[in-house]
């Protein structure tokens, strides 16, 4: 097996000429591989080759026009991230408050598995998912200033304090197992389908995980598909094959995602700030188009509009 060899700052330098890379000043180029590192760098080339199978820049592609694609990423992951975290905080709040108005606040109460499905198919991950949530209260209560005052001074947490210390993707486990009435009373909060917020849970779940992670976001697609909505009938994005070119497992449908989950003011809040970014990529972007970028994204022209809609359930 072939091993990569480390190459210093000098050689990283020449093997992005080697590519047709053109590099101005080298002593900007050294320090921003030094500091990003260039294997991360390197992870933005593909929108400036000239095929999947060359390994040739576009001629012209400046280290200037790599990076700010780069900075683009981290500024659009850092924004989806700060909304994914609103939205977080409010399914965990929303789910801790009907089950515990319904269930009891104590978790000798709340984590009865009756309190669960009964589908038979479904018993065992119940089980495992009480088993789960009963650890973290073992490993994390006494870790934590809010579990740990509970724990101290009343001898159990409340799963409005639970929910702090588990995952997002523990939180959509709960959720998907959940009686059919208990889902859908959290679902109308959304004004969404039981069954349509479970799948979106999961998704949003995936991105918190991939943007905590500062992964390359920009052109992530999920293995998860959404269901069509009238968002996409309204911004007339075209079809092949019958089905939605934008919108279905790529960025574009966790926006849709986050229109449905956060508050109008929120999304709109978050488009400005996407907007921005773009307009900042266009400007430094010379060897190819920021058309090329959105459509990796999933991201239609008009993508803008879709804050200027009510909640899909207002609009039918």
């Amino acid at each position: 097996m072939l091993e990569k060899q480390f190459k210093n700052l000098e050689e990283q330098i020449e093997i992005l000429r080697y590519k047709g890379l053109t590099i101005e000043d080298e002593a900007y180029a050294k320090n921003i591989l030094l500091r990003e590192n260039y294997f991360f760098l390197n992870g933005y080339r593909h929108p400036f080759m000239e095929s999947e199978n060359k390994k040739k820049y576009i001629e012209g592609t400046t280290f200037e026009e790599l990076y700010s694609l780069f900075l683009f990423d981290r500024s659009f992951r850092n924004i989806m991230f700060k909304n994914l975290l609103i939205i977080e905080n409010n399914i965990k709040s929303i789910i801790s408050y009907q089950l515990s108005k319904k269930y009891g606040y104590k978790e000798k109460d709340y984590l009865k598995p009756k309190n669960f499905t009964n589908a038979p198919e479904r018993q065992r991950q119940v089980n495992d998912l009480i088993k789960k949530m009963k650890r973290q209260i073992r490993v994390n209560g006494k870790q934590h200033t809010a579990t740990l005052h509970y724990i101290s001074n009343y001898g159990y947490i409340p799963l409005w304090i639970l929910v702090k210390v588990l995952s997002f993707g523990i939180v959509g486990e709960m959720f998907s197992i959940l009686k059919r009435e208990d889902k859908e009373q959290i679902a109308e909060i959304y004004h969404l389908d039981a069954d349509v917020l479970a799948n979106y849970l999961v998704i949003l779940s995936n991105y918190r995980n991939l943007c905590a992670h500062e992964d390359i976001l920009y052109e992530n697609k999920t293995q998860k598909v959404i269901g069509d909505t009238l968002y996409h009938s309204l911004l007339h994005i075209p079809k092949l094959d019958d089905e939605y070119i934008y919108g279905k497992n790529d960025l574009f449908a966790l926006i849709i995602i986050m229109k449905h989950m956060l508050t109008a003011e929120e999304f709109q809040n978050m488009s400005l700030e996407i907007d921005h970014i773009i307009d900042n990529l266009a400007y430094n972007l010379h060897t190819i188009s920021v058309g090329k970028i959105l459509d990796k994204m999933g991201f239609p022209e008009n993508w803008m509009e879709l804050a200027s809609f009510q909640n899909e359930k207002e609009e039918l």
